[in-house]
């Protein structure tokens, strides 16, 4: 009974709610700060609940689709080979941006647990990062079920001490401070920014292959797995931006958890800093892999050399020098993962999808995607 269970439903949401949670999340509470708490809610409400109809979405397009496809295989198979290609370049892309600020932080949290014990600058701690997450990206999903089971509990466990510990300093007045000093005072120029980080933070779209994979026999569980998953690590991440806020008010920084060292003890920074560092292990060689097998099944090439092409270019990037990523977070969730949205959304027609639901959401993704552009130009 347990390990039909531990079978279905843990490790499959495990594998999708792991892989979601990454180190997106960690800037929601300096967003919230800088918007204010309400819009932040309503952002949540909103984006949670699209997210959850897109991931509902593209389960049916899964369903329905010859197995073994990744994203661009499924937007070649009914759209065409123009919208694979322009799709495929899209994931490429986003993927080694997604990659690469995984590394960013994932270095710097090592740095900020190891290097007061054994010293070294922080590129020696993304060099180790990099060999870890690489050798692990060859053992496929199975492996990456058990961490990221584990990784899950550990957060949920690292937000309960941080809210014991923090229960005395918290104060509900610093939630509320960001409305008054931020939002009210700068009008409406604020009001999108939380858009693009949130849809980063929440997005999963390219786990759900992966997760029907792991549900042979039991697909008809698909919908319920994903759901379940996306409002679970909702809800995780606004309990973690109330949190962080209550705690640190005005002083809320963009790493959340590195801002955290001026009103919590050492020890429990740092350990919450090591779980950071795990979320990003686990998230980078969830989407490594799913890279590393949109390559083979789309593109034909060979393990060894989707390998390569999936580990290479984020660390050769790091070493000259890209090393900025909250404009990329922007950038990928509000441009790159719009077009993915409006993808699917086509894709969707082409299965008899219904016109109510295809053209509003459409247009939410086409509205975030200006918005995107206008903001990137005027930088």
């Amino acid at each position: 009974m347990f390990k039909d269970l531990l079978k279905n439903y843990i490790y499959p949401i495990a594998v999708f709610s792991g892989g979601m949670i990454g180190v997106g999340f960690l800037i929601l509470p300096y967003i919230a700060f800088q918007v204010g708490i309400w819009p932040m809610v309503l952002y949540f409400l909103v984006l949670t609940a699209l997210v959850v109809v897109i991931n509902r979405i593209f389960c049916q397009i899964c369903l329905k689709t010859p197995d073994y496809k990744r994203f661009p295989g499924f937007v070649g198979f009914y759209l065409g080979k123009w919208a694979k290609l322009f799709q495929m370049v899209s994931t490429i892309v986003g993927t080694i941006g997604v990659l690469l600020v995984y590394s960013l932080i994932g270095g710097q949290f090592l740095a900020d647990v190891f290097q007061p014990v054994f010293s070294g600058n922080i590129l020696a701690y993304v060099l180790v990062y990099f060999l870890i997450v690489s050798i692990i990206i060859y053992f496929d999903i199975k492996v990456i079920a058990k961490i990221e089971f584990w990784v899950i509990i550990l957060l949920f466990l690292s937000l309960l001490l941080i809210f014991v510990e923090g229960f005395s300093q918290i104060k509900i007045s610093n939630i509320f401070l960001s409305a008054q000093n931020t939002a009210l005072n700068s009008g409406f120029t604020k009001f999108f920014l939380p858009y693009g980080p949130l849809l980063f933070a929440l997005w999963g779209i390219g786990l759900i292959p992966e997760a029907e994979e792991m549900l042979i026999g039991n697909k008809k569980k698909l919908k319920t797995i994903i759901t379940a998953s996306t409002i679970i690590v909702s809800v995780f991440y606004f309990l973690f931006t109330l949190l962080i806020l209550g705690i640190s008010g005005s002083q809320t920084s963009q790493n959340a958890l590195v801002g955290l060292k001026n009103f919590l003890p050492s020890i429990l920074v740092t350990i919450s800093i090591l779980i950071g560092a795990l979320a990003s292990f686990t998230a980078f060689i969830a989407q490594g892999i799913i890279f590393k097998k949109t390559l083979i099944f789309d593109l034909k090439i060979k393990h060894w050399q989707a390998f390569v092409i999936t580990c290479c270019p984020p660390l050769i990037l790091y070493l000259i020098g890209v090393k900025s990523f909250k404009d990329l977070l922007s950038f990928i969730g509000g441009i790159l993962l719009g077009f993915t949205g409006i993808f699917i959304l086509l894709m969707y027609k082409k299965i008899g999808g219904k016109n109510i639901i295809i053209y509003p959401l459409s247009l939410v993704f086409l509205f975030g995607v200006i918005y995107e552009i206008i903001y990137f130009i005027k930088l």
